[in-house]
């Protein structure tokens, strides 16, 4: 967009993860190799990112400050026309990510975000997805921790068993290792209000429960993986498992993908994915504890006085997160196994696809994932069958992020494990 002032405007700048991603493009790209500015409600604190950045770098202390509400829409509708993209890390997205997603569809301006909500997620598809093709907004969702790994893992892994063998995998299993880490106040908020709204409606509660959530209407009623629940062996990794909170998010994600990839990987693929605990009895009562452990918070978080005094008085608050010494002596490991058969394998095949991240996966990897989501759309390195749309981290940007992200501390790698015949 050679008519925009910026490339990326970076709103949220003084949250938590906002700061997080405002170090990182600075690091990396300066004030000289990205054309970007700081966005948020209060220009003091802003001032205040903008002075934290320059102290890395003097030339940083020239980034622009831009202001407005996320229930402002007239403010909004200034920001996004000055810029290719907007980078957000505002949550709740469903309480004051609507109107910025509105504005940026209506001035054809690209955007990325963090958002795990798929019911708002879902909303944005139906209000919006036809107008963004219309005006050319790429409308990228999850490209965080949530989805980036799952979504872009699965692309890398289909495209290596097409190569390979002439044919995508029927169905694809993500295992996810997590070493420390920890939640923040924001991550925290997010969840308080999705168990709000699934609490107060039923049909949010039925998206949280569908794989195909988010499906256009012609493969909404498609076999899928059903979450899992409780404990299982994998007899694959040799290892126990038990749910994994983000799967609910991660498995509507890949399966829309496929769908707005024209259904490269077929019309009854399945993508399911769980927490690994390790194997023998220690990674038994893990599972067990794990699996226990989300059970009765989420059943807390369902009951509204109990949800209530744990956000006053227990919950950690917005703006507060992990510290340094915890962000960079925590990682990630997601191990995607696909499986399919082909003409001249009909024994079978299986692939693997590893994506792993050096720091925590909520906010060390996940502002390197944002950041470079929106360096891809602002320079148009997108391998994508759409102009424009409600799109995913596959659909939207694909393999170009995977290129963008090596060397980032997250790193992509896929192989042939079985090859059947």
């Amino acid at each position: 967009m050679p008519d925009r002032e910026y490339d990326v405007v970076l709103w949220g700048a003084t949250g938590f993860t906002g700061r997080l991603v405002a170090e990182y493009l600075a690091d990396s790209y300066g004030a000289s190799d990205l054309d970007w500015a700081l966005a948020g409600r209060s220009e003091e604190r802003l001032a205040g990112v903008r002075d934290e950045l320059a102290a890395r770098d003097d030339a940083l202390a020239s980034l622009d400050l831009l202001t407005g509400d996320a229930l402002d829409r007239e403010s909004l509708d200034r920001i996004a026309a000055r810029t290719a993209v907007v980078c957000t890390t505002v949550g709740p997205y469903a309480k004051y990510g609507s109107d910025l997603v509105a504005a940026c569809v209506e001035h054809g301006t690209n955007y990325c975000d963090l958002s795990g909500e798929v019911h708002w997620m879902r909303r944005t598809i139906d209000e919006h997805h036809e107008r963004a093709r219309e005006t050319g907004a790429r409308i990228v969702h999850g490209c965080g921790f949530d989805s980036v790994p799952s979504d872009l893992g699965t692309l890398l892994l289909q495209t290596h068993a097409d190569e390979e063998f002439g044919t995508s995998c029927d169905e694809v299993r993500g295992l996810v290792s997590i070493r420390g880490g920890a939640f923040s106040g924001g991550t925290i908020a997010s969840m308080v209000e999705l168990y709000e709204a699934a609490a107060e409606d039923r049909e949010v509660r039925r998206l949280l429960a569908d794989p195909r959530a988010l499906d256009p209407p012609e493969s909404r009623d498609a076999p899928a993986e059903r979450p899992q629940r409780g404990v299982h062996y994998d007899r694959d990794a040799d290892a126990w498992t038990a749910p994994f909170v983000m799967a609910r998010i991660n498995e509507p994600v890949v399966s829309r993908s496929n769908a707005l990839l024209g259904y490269a990987w077929g019309h009854t693929f399945r993508y399911g994915e769980a927490l690994g605990t390790g194997d023998g009895v220690g990674g038994l009562a893990r599972a067990v504890a794990l699996a226990a452990g989300q059970g009765l918070l989420a059943g807390a978080l369902s009951v509204g006085p109990i949800r209530e005094a744990l956000d006053r008085h227990v919950l950690p608050d917005p703006g507060d997160g992990p510290d340094a010494e915890t962000i960079e002596g925590s990682s990630f490991e997601v191990r995607l196994r696909g499986t399919g058969a082909s003409d001249g394998h009909p024994g079978g095949f299986a692939v693997e696809a590893t994506v792993r991240g050096d720091r925590d996966p909520g906010y060390g990897s996940t502002c390197r994932m944002l950041g470079e989501s929106a360096v891809c759309l602002a320079r148009g390195e997108v391998d994508s069958p759409h102009d424009g749309g409600v799109l995913t981290p596959a659909s939207g940007i694909g393999l170009p992020l995977i290129d963008r992200l090596e060397g980032t501390g997250v790193s992509f790698e896929v192989e042939t494990v079985e090859d059947g015949d």
